[in-house]
């Protein structure tokens, strides 16, 4: 009873924006009654057992409005884990450099109960990215550079952060090929490819998982890279599966970003006129949860989960209120029936807006 008013304590203050460190430092590892559903990810030699959903920790301190204390993200990600997720994505390019650091400082001391994700693929000058840059002596650099920072020896999945159009592919998986004869690396895996792409990579090195944008804001992969995946017996981790904060119904026309970093005031999905157009959706979910005891949140992961038993969404977040809520997704199993409707009324809709801009836009599905 006592860990149980603890628990709801701490959800809480978390809910509010606050954290309750003492909670934190108290809270014991799951016992194997009650730890989170898996999924596997790629095939053979090349699959990679994971929580059903992972913990995407970029917001922790990179493109999300405010940085929070790094003390309280560490003691958040350790409650991750002591709640079950098995599923850490980082990456160089998140700070750049800080948000590897703090996941490492968070997860070092228990490297055999995770699995680690990270990614290379850009330049870094003066604390900002200059484009992409997969050549391969670049990448064994990065590779080291991330190990220390992280404080492992090893990644057990190493993503190609965006395809660089001046290397081969091929090049790029050998390089990968290598790393996994050394040891540094377990498996390959790449983000927001095309199929072509997937295919050529795949044939040299196997893919155990692609990483790319997919939420009910963003349903491309449906078109052509799930299909690719599900032919190749490679793993689909969907990024953003909230949309960035808006499937919560938390982000609004009057929410306040803060530029200097955060990504959103330049995407034009983000504008209030968009938010307003694509409020649909949210209006949908809610009228589906509230049926079912559901958030909005709830019923986009769920809906994800139900896609493919191959696809892992990686929800971030900096609050313990949301991490559970997030995890709680997992648990809802839809009828057909439900599950048929509900995708038909959100085939209905039409989403204003494009999800990148710019730079950005041109570096993914390549």
């Amino acid at each position: 009873m006592e860990n149980r008013r603890n628990f709801i304590k701490a959800t809480t203050a978390l809910s509010a924006g606050l954290f309750v460190p003492s909670v934190q430092s108290n809270a014991q590892p799951v016992n194997d009654a009650t730890k989170l559903k898996v999924r596997t990810l790629g095939t053979g030699t090349n699959k990679l057992e994971v929580s059903s959903i992972g913990l995407g920790c970029m917001g922790m301190s990179y493109h999300r409005s405010f940085i929070p204390d790094k003390k309280y993200m560490v003691s958040l990600i350790q409650k991750a884990l002591d709640m079950g997720v098995t599923f850490f994505d980082t990456a160089e390019a998140y700070g750049p450099y800080r948000n590897e650091e703090l996941v490492g400082e968070a997860l070092g001391g228990r490297r055999k109960d995770i699995v680690l994700c990270t990614k290379f693929g850009f330049n870094i000058q003066d604390g900002k990215l200059a484009g992409t840059n997969s050549d391969p002596k670049h990448v064994r650099q990065v590779v080291e550079q991330s190990l220390k920072r992280l404080k492992t020896d090893y990644i057990d999945l190493l993503y190609q952060h965006r395809v660089d159009p001046k290397v081969p592919i091929e090049d790029v998986a050998g390089t990968v090929k290598d790393l996994i004869k050394e040891g540094k690396v377990k498996h390959f895996g790449m983000s927001e490819a095309n199929a072509e792409t997937i295919r050529k990579a795949h044939a040299v090195q196997p893919l155990t998982a692609l990483q790319s944008e997919y939420s009910l804001m963003t349903r491309q992969p449906e078109q052509d890279v799930i299909k690719t995946c599900q032919e190749l017996g490679i793993g689909f981790v969907p990024y953003s599966p909230l949309s960035r904060g808006f499937l919560s119904g938390y982000v609004t026309e009057h929410t306040k970003y803060n530029p200097a970093n955060d990504n959103r005031p330049t995407l034009p999905r983000y504008q209030a006129d968009a938010i307003k157009a694509n409020w649909v959706m949210i209006d949908t979910l809610k009228t589906f949860g509230d049926q079912r005891g559901l958030s909005a949140a709830q019923v986009a992961l769920a809906w994800l989960l139900a896609q493919k038993p191959w696809i892992v969404p990686i929800p971030g977040t900096t609050k313990l209120a949301h991490l559970q809520e997030n995890l709680w997704a997992m648990d809802y199993q839809f009828t057909p029936d439900e599950l048929s409707q509900l995708t038909a009324d959100l085939n209905k809709i039409t989403i204003v807006g494009d999800r990148y801009s710019g730079q950005s836009a041109q570096q993914v599905n390549k």
